[in-house]
């Protein structure tokens, strides 16, 4: 991982029993690779010159909307097609048309995951493409079961709950004995109601984690590292 946090990750007590998780569930962007390869610095730029080119606005505009759609929603894109029918395939397209050269393959982290026992998803608010492009660049292709992109799951983004749903219905996990690991803490509050444990991968030293976070970490290879 690209110059990692080195801070212990942070227990609670109400941590669960990771033991027992049979089925590993994995956030992508900003979670298996470090915030500092700034890939959604080229999704941003490329999110607000589609939007200036769908809707016909400044690009002071469509940057406001980019935000203010990601903040209600989760996504922009679910935004963009409930209030200006922005056609789902044609933004996923342009938007994760990106240069992926800052990532590099990780094999500490790589091992990490290979040693966990039980199943290993990837359920990401991304197009599923992506996803792929990603694991294959940072070394992680091959080692997961499925892979869940935005257009799995009905165009229905993290954190709404239809989201979650649709990725159990696939994937057929019992959430008592399932994980899911994120590093945006809004997303793991609907997995936590679920029965889900919870890890946080929080990139900002001194963040409190919300009560429905079971574990904080600032590394994820050490935290899967050092599970029994």
């Amino acid at each position: 991982m690209t110059r990692p946090l080195l801070t212990m990750p942070q227990a609670a007590s109400r941590a669960p029993d990771f033991t027992r998780i049979e089925t590993w569930v994995f956030d992508l962007d900003n979670t298996l690779y470090h915030p500092s390869a700034r890939l959604f610095d080229q999704i941003d730029r490329r999110m607000t010159d589609f939007i200036m080119g769908a809707l016909g606005v400044a690009r002071t505009e469509a940057d406001r909307l980019r935000r203010l759609y990601w903040e209600r929603y989760g996504i922009t894109l679910k935004g963009l097609i409930d209030h200006h029918g922005v056609h789902a395939q044609d933004f996923l397209d342009h938007v994760h048309e990106i240069d992926l050269s800052g990532l590099k393959p990780d094999p500490a982290l790589h091992d990490a995951l290979a040693r966990l026992p039980g199943r290993r998803l990837v359920h990401t608010n991304g197009a599923r493409a992506h996803a792929e492009r990603v694991l294959s660049a940072r070394g992680l292709d091959g080692l997961f079961e499925g892979i869940y992109g935005i257009e799995d799951k009905g165009l229905e983004p993290k954190p709404s709950a239809a989201a979650y749903d649709r990725v159990r219905e696939h994937a057929r996990f019992d959430p008592a004995r399932a994980a899911m690991v994120e590093d945006d803490a809004r997303n793991l509050a609907v997995p936590k109601a679920r029965g889900m444990a919870t890890v946080w991968v929080c990139h900002h030293e001194g963040e409190k984690a919300p009560e429905h976070v079971d574990r904080r970490v600032t590394c994820l290879t050490r935290f899967l590292s050092e599970l029994p």
